[in-house]
């Protein structure tokens, strides 16, 4: 495992392991250009106070989590502190307020191409092999 954010959560502690849901257009071609890099899984972002609801599209890159696709358009990236300081400077994300080391993100305010990008640089960080 690698260095991760806090607050970071298995993916069987997050509910039970489905299919990632189909996600609003945009937020799905997303969705899709990640979950199509090599050893990354996506699976159901379940709600976090009630793991019956569907809330959008966890990524997972072998154990570590890469982050999530709420159905609003919401990213949220299992970042490094250092690494989410950096996106944060960029004017890339937002600190995210619940837990240090996350990033969060609009795909509607980034678009799609910069929200990938986005994702990439976590991704990147998990997998330094593939970038």
């Amino acid at each position: 495992m690698t260095e991760q954010a806090i607050s970071t959560l298995s993916r069987d502690a997050k509910g039970p392991l489905a299919p990632p849901p189909t996600l609003e257009g945009r937020f799905q071609a997303v969705a899709d250009a990640v979950a199509a890099w090599p050893e990354v899984e996506a699976t159901t972002h379940w709600h976090f106070a009630d793991q019956s609801r569907v809330d959008g599209a966890d990524f997972y890159v072998g154990a570590d989590e890469l982050g999530h696709i709420h159905l609003d358009g919401s990213i949220h990236l299992a970042t490094t502190p250092e690494l989410g300081a950096k996106l944060v400077a960029e004017s890339l994300g937002r600190p995210f307020p619940w837990a240090r080391g996350w990033t969060m993100a609009s795909i509607d305010r980034l678009g799609v191409d910069a929200a990938v990008a986005l994702i990439r640089r976590n991704y990147d960080r998990l997998r330094p092999d593939a970038a």
